[in-house]
């Protein structure tokens, strides 16, 4: 059995041609029963399964899930409503964007994985470039796994231009160094939303990315 209606992805393509407040709020019912509803209960079973795997999760769904509303302070597009439904599984959930986990995103334009440190702070960037100048093969170990190169196309992250001497040298054998973020991520038809197996592939990528997100957490602590 599916967790969504096919509905999910029309409420989304119908409020991408009314993003608006009055609009929105004629049709909160409906986002309530075929999107929100749906949406945490899938949650919920993801965040059951993943802590099956680490032990450390312990969030309930509304921690690890996003609002619709868009923060429209600093945007020139002031349309007040996101275009699909996100959450982020990890120890930490919604309000730490650095700790490692998975970040799944439903909705018409696509179905989303993420996972890795997306932002992490001044201190544990340059943990984790320590870590990766001093462990350059397990580093490599995690992400070059046939798991892992499967379902997604290497590492991602914007990159420093300028760096401190002694990662400038590292950076020479292992370019990855010079990141600023490191992530990974696919991106599946947004057919896959209706699909009964959606769980299953959520849990296929968030396996495979577990051994690069578990080497980013220990390199942090460190």
């Amino acid at each position: 059995m599916a967790w969504f209606s096919d509905d999910f992805n029309r409420f989304f393509k119908d409020l991408a041609k009314n993003n608006n407040k009055e609009w929105f709020d004629a049709n909160r019912k409906r986002y309530e029963t075929v999107v929100k509803k749906p949406f945490e209960d899938f949650t919920a079973e993801a965040i059951k399964r993943i802590a099956k795997h680490d032990k450390t999760i312990k969030i309930e769904p509304k921690e690890a899930i996003f609002r619709i509303n868009k923060d429209i302070r600093f945007s020139k597009d002031k349309t007040p409503y996101k275009l699909e439904t996100s959450a982020i599984i990890s120890p930490a959930g919604r309000k730490d964007h650095a700790t490692p986990g998975i970040y799944f995103a439903l909705g018409p334009e696509a179905v989303k994985f993420y996972g890795g440190a997306y932002q992490p702070e001044k201190d544990q960037l340059e943990k984790i470039r320590t870590a990766i100048m001093r462990d350059g093969k397990g580093f490599r170990k995690t992400i070059e796994n046939k798991a892992f190169t499967a379902l997604f196309d290497g590492v991602k992250g914007d990159a420093n231009k300028v760096l401190p001497p002694d990662f400038k040298a590292a950076a020479a054998k292992e370019p990855l160094i010079a990141n600023k973020q490191f992530y990974v991520g696919a991106e599946l038809p947004s057919k896959l939303v209706s699909d009964a197996k959606l769980m299953d592939v959520l849990m296929d990528h968030y396996l495979a990315m577990c051994p690069f997100n578990a080497w980013l957490a220990s390199a942090m602590r460190k």
